[in-house]
């Protein structure tokens, strides 16, 4: 038996001081005392961690706001939100050992999300159902392409809605079937998308035997091509279009959860990244780009284009579990309160702002809480690990044109201020990294936005297109929580 010492803030030793004020700060794994306390770990597995862990490290997630029980799994991935309105976190995230990194880039992306979520999961589900969960879920992959010097694309694009979303989605349709398969109940899973969620969710869970699909959007503020991958199943989803912004239909949904008369009807759960398996497997291809990128012996530095901050609190989640990061940038639109916060210290959410990057016009980030517990709890810690930057559409549009120009790469407006916002941070530095900006959705799925900003048109995979020809089917819906309510209770 060798010992590890596993921190889930990545710490060994003592506590720092900011840890010991919070009342439910991350701990140590069975630590009893202010110290990391050495845990017998069994002979690591082919993918280099414990294949074996004691009772007491399953995993249990608490809720931010410190007010409700701990939960399993099982109960957060259905819960969704804690009853007190926090965020389901784990207690303890687990460091993966150097062994796992040291043979990283010999793994596909299957194997690495395996082993990631192994690591996580391990003890609350048997190997083989482990093992089919992930297979169903990641059937694509995230390539690394090199765009720049030094710079590199992450493409999360590749699944079946051509967002990064179908991660999320994908793995937590599965996880459910799994548990579903062990229940005779049914779940209602209400989500609010702000454009590629939808798409996603639709997919991921469309058909699912036991599921019932209910997703909000905002009229008029998202993409032809995005509104038509969440109207046009039909079957087990149903798409709501909203008379108001993101932030609505994000209430609504957060209202719906809180309200007894639907909880003690239905089932509910959601499918948004407040839930703990949407953000999960999130940090598979962060993993995934380090093992491609391994051999150039250089820092990684992450530009994340971010709305509500599910994918950079993955990307955080990678980092604490051993994941050699120097720095992540949170790169968003006009709906900047995260980067005003990173800058001054002050998180004021506000309304949302309508942007060309719609997917990213989120006033009241719901991950946030989570980013600042992963970041070290305190201002000063997160912003030492995370840079905020933001640009406006007119920048956005420019960033498109020069990358086309200068490479005849096409990138969709999230990317693009991903870009930009590793370019113009990595000036600042001073240093010799590799930057890697994730881009999140295919570029086709704004073809508005980029055949005005570019003055020319651009190609449309065939899957896309075939989309535009389908007749959309969505009931129209206020932003009044009784008529929400009204609708799912008729």
């Amino acid at each position: 038996m060798s010992r590890v010492y596993v921190d889930n803030l990545g710490y060994c030793g003592g506590k720092p001081a900011f840890l010991q004020k919070t009342k439910r700060p991350f701990g140590c794994y069975g630590a009893n005392s202010e110290f990391c306390t050495p845990i017998p770990v069994a002979p690591e597995t082919a993918f280099g961690f414990a294949a074996d862990k004691p009772a007491f490290m399953r995993m249990k997630l608490y809720s931010t706001k410190h007010q409700s029980p701990d939960v399993s799994l099982e109960e957060a991935v259905f819960r969704g939100l804690p009853p007190d309105n926090g965020l389901y976190m784990p207690e303890s995230i687990p460091v993966l050992p150097a062994s796992f990194f040291d043979g990283i880039d010999q793994l596909s992306l299957s194997e690495i999300a395996l082993a990631v979520t192994n690591a996580l999961l391990g003890d609350d589900i048997p190997a083989d159902d482990l093992r089919r969960i992930v297979e169903r879920a990641i059937t694509f992959d995230a390539p690394v392409v090199p765009v720049e010097e030094n710079t590199y694309v992450l493409e999360l694009f590749h699944g079946p809605s051509m967002a990064f979303k179908d991660f999320g989605a994908r793995f937590m349709a599965s996880l459910m079937s799994y548990f579903l398969e062990k229940s005779s109940k049914e779940i209602h899973i209400l989500v609010a998308t702000s454009g590629d969620t939808g798409g996603a969710v639709a997919q991921g869970f469309h058909h699912t035997p036991g599921i019932r699909v209910t997703i909000l959007y905002p009229s008029g503020k998202v993409s032809d091509i995005q509104e038509k991958q969440l109207t046009t199943l039909g079957g087990n989803v149903t798409a709501l279009e909203v008379d108001g912004t993101f932030d609505d239909c994000q209430r609504l949904v957060k209202e719906a959860f809180l309200d007894a008369d639907l909880r003690a009807k239905f089932n509910l759960a959601s499918a948004n990244s407040i839930n703990i398996s949407r953000l999960i497997p999130q940090s598979f291809y962060y993993f995934n780009a380090y093992a491609r990128l391994k051999h150039l012996g250089k820092s990684l530095v992450f530009s994340v284009p971010s709305g509500n901050f599910g994918n950079l609190s993955a990307g955080v989640i990678a980092y604490r579990m051993g994941l050699p990061v120097r720095k992540f940038i949170a790169a968003t639109n006009a709906n900047h309160v995260v980067p005003t916060f990173l800058s001054t210290g002050t998180f004021e959410p506000k309304p949302s702002v309508e942007t060309l990057s719609n997917a990213m016009d989120v006033g009241n980030p719901s991950n946030f809480p989570r980013l600042l517990l992963l970041g070290g709890g305190e201002w000063e810690t997160v912003r030492d690990l995370v840079s905020g930057v933001w640009y406006s559409d007119a920048e956005t549009q420019a960033a498109i044109r020069e990358v086309f120009e200068s490479t005849g790469y096409l990138m969709c407006p999230h990317t693009a201020i991903a870009w930009k916002g590793l370019r113009d941070t990595v000036a600042k530095m001073n240093e010799d990294v590799t930057g890697v900006f994730l881009s999140t959705a295919h570029y086709a799925k704004f073809l508005p936005t980029m055949e005005a900003t570019l003055g020319q048109s651009v190609p449309v995979p065939e899957r896309l297109a075939e989309l535009l020809d389908k007749p959309k089917v969505a009931t129209p819906m206020s932003t009044r929580f009784a008529d929400f309510k009204a609708y799912l209770l008729g």
